[in-house]
């Protein structure tokens, strides 16, 4: 029993904190555990197709293609093809991380890889519009444009920062994985 609490501190936490505020304001409880159910009920939602598509990309996609449209030698493609992916995606940053795993254990570049995280998580397509309709198209391209090659250049820099020592942990991690 103290090896399952102690593994699973924050609910346990949890539970105890809404068991003290349901003694101090039961209203303020009943709210918190509304909270948390619409929160698992969104998570239920948005996980499994997340998951399909994650276990699709893994299956159908063989690693020789990836190696070839995003590997070392790719050039401006594999830059060009993770700008793609990451902008014309679907769901939270938190879904891009095991599509990167995945890449990285396909032998993607670490570049690409990296820029593709940036672009899920800023500039997919959901979020231009709504910068579009908020603060204009002028404005929506001069943010998004700077944001690209900021993220380029910072993608390409991270690339060389990596020693092969830390690559080799990457790709050991991807391996193992599920």
């Amino acid at each position: 029993m103290k090896t399952k609490i102690k593994n699973n501190k924050f609910l346990a936490i949890s539970i105890l904190l809404l068991i003290i505020i349901s003694f101090i304001d039961i209203a303020l409880t009943y709210k918190a555990l509304e909270n948390a159910t619409q929160q698992i009920i969104s998570m239920l939602i948005i996980v499994p197709p997340i998951f399909l598509m994650i276990g699709l990309f893994d299956v159908w996609i063989p690693r020789e293609t990836i190696i070839k449209l995003m590997g070392e030698n790719s050039g401006i493609k594999g830059m060009v093809l993770a700008f793609f992916l990451g902008g014309f995606s679907a769901g939270p940053t938190v879904a891009a991380f095991p599509i990167a795993m995945i890449m990285i254990k396909k032998g993607a570049k670490y570049s690409n890889v990296l820029f593709f995280l940036m672009v899920w998580s800023s500039l997919k397509l959901p979020i231009l519009f709504y910068q579009i309709t908020t603060i204009g198209l002028n404005l929506s391209v001069i943010i998004n444009t700077v944001m690209i090659f900021v993220f380029i250049l910072g993608a390409l820099i991270a690339e060389k920062l990596f020693t092969k020592e830390e690559k080799a942990l990457f790709e050991t991690k991807a391996e193992n994985y599920n």
